[in-house]
């Protein structure tokens, strides 16, 4: 039976009861799960995760933009941040390579559109770009999901996906590429089959779409 959450509740934080039953859920499907108060310590605990060197992807998120993770791994040093560099590519004539370079990094950080209290976590796409990564091209994974993200089931995922997430996101891809976004892909992660590749930050705060 779907449940019938109020779209206006989307994008309200859940109950620390909710966050403990969604990481428990997460993590007897194989992900690596920690609860954090907020964005700060989100923050910090990337910076932790990620070794020196590595490859990275930051696929498109407002969660890691407005946390200020995605500037610490584009712009510190510390990393092989593949995303100013593919900016830097010719799409027209360097597809082929762009998508190599986006396929297969060390690592890949980002967040999801929806969360379930059974352990699944929902991801839509325009391009697609973020989608092989995160379903198992990356060495590592690491998803920041704030905690007004959590709902009780698949159903209510696509709802929230559909009446909350992909009307601001289509106010920012407006602003940004001048064009709505559309759900064009879809991928459903129920578990991970590989132990220790992939981590599940959840928030205490809302952050993000």
């Amino acid at each position: 039976m779907t449940s019938q959450v109020p779209t206006t509740l989307f994008a309200d934080p859940v109950s620390e009861e909710r966050l403990e039953r969604t990481a428990a859920a997460l993590a007897d499907h194989g992900f690596a799960v920690e609860i954090l108060d907020d964005a700060v310590a989100a923050r910090a605990r990337v910076r932790e995760l990620i070794p020196e060197g590595a490859t990275v992807f930051t696929s498109a998120s407002e969660t890691t933009r407005l946390s200020g993770i995605e500037e610490d791994i584009n712009t510190s040093g510390r990393y092989e941040a593949l995303k100013p560099v593919v900016l830097g590519m010719d799409r027209a004539t360097q597809a082929d390579e762009i998508r190599r370079l986006l396929a297969s990094p060390d690592v890949v950080v980002g967040s999801v559109a929806a969360v379930t209290e059974t352990g699944s976590m929902v991801v839509a796409s325009a391009s697609g770009s973020q989608l092989p990564p995160y379903s198992g091209g990356a060495g590592k994974a690491i998803w920041i999901i704030g905690a007004q993200k959590v709902v009780p089931d698949l159903d209510t995922a696509m709802r929230r996906l559909e009446e909350h997430t992909l009307p601001l996101e289509n106010v920012r891809a407006q602003a940004v590429y001048g064009k709505p976004s559309h759900i064009n892909r879809l991928l459903i992660m129920n578990a991970e089959p590989f132990p220790g590749r992939a981590t599940v930050i959840l928030l205490r705060e809302a952050i993000g779409f």
